[in-house]
């Protein structure tokens, strides 16, 4: 099937839907590794191993181009308004409109961009991937944060794991987020009360065990932790 569309900028796409008997992609050699994934707003993404990935805030960059832009744009639909004329009919407006709607597509497809080529990394170098499941809608409510969570994209990245590791013959588990920042990955203690972790806390030390943790990289363990044992159960 092939479906016709037209986006914003007032540029036509077509988009083509085929199937094959035999897979589009080979499967990809196993690398005997395993990493858990945690996922935030300072960084995008830390692991497991230490590692972590920029939020590179592809809106946040853009946004004093965009406001420009956009505010040019609505300045011209006032005085449309004013002057009694149809904004439909207004050669500035609609070339105003589309620069507006082409810095959107450009934020949208350098984020697009750099997800497929960290997500594609990620099912490359490793057999067994763990994520928190995050419930980004949820997340939304918090409007002081809000746009940041919809810059890095989170659910986006988790899709393209989960579509990817099929593709390629490997595995994603996607795994209940909740306490991961509170538990020590090295014993099992969980911060309670007084104790636990505020945002600003980026590192900790158990009470219990004595172990000093990144906060990170110690919810990224208990991430894998926690997709080894849905692994074992399902």
């Amino acid at each position: 099937t092939i479906t016709i569309s037209r986006d914003s900028v007032g540029e036509y796409w077509a988009s083509f839907q085929i199937a094959s008997e035999k897979p589009f992609r080979n499967k990809l050699k196993k690398t005997g590794s395993k990493v858990g994934i945690d996922l935030n707003l300072l960084e995008l993404i830390n692991d497991s191993n230490g590692d972590s990935a920029a939020n590179i805030r592809y809106y946040k960059n853009s946004m004093d181009k965009l406001t420009k832009a956009q505010r040019k744009l609505s300045r011209m639909q006032e005085h449309a308004k004013k002057d009694d004329r149809s904004i439909y009919s207004s050669k500035n407006y609609q070339k105003q409109r589309t620069k507006v709607s082409l810095l959107h597509r450009k934020i949208s497809r350098q984020r697009e961009d750099y997800l497929h080529n960290l997500s594609k990394r990620e099912v490359e170098n490793q057999d067994f991937i763990a994520a928190e499941d995050l419930k980004v809608r949820n997340l939304l409510k918090n409007h002081r944060l809000a746009r940041s969570i919809v810059d890095a994209s989170w659910r986006k990245f988790l899709t393209m794991l989960q579509y990817k590791a099929e593709l390629y013959g490997k595995t994603v588990v996607l795994v209940p987020p909740r306490n991961t920042t509170q538990i020590c990955s090295a014993c099992g203690f969980t911060l309670k009360g007084d104790e636990k972790l505020t945002l600003s806390d980026r590192e900790w030390t158990c009470p219990s065990c004595g172990t000093h943790h990144d906060r990170d990289t110690n919810a990224a363990k208990t991430i894998l932790k926690r997709g080894l044992q849905i692994a074992l159960q399902s």
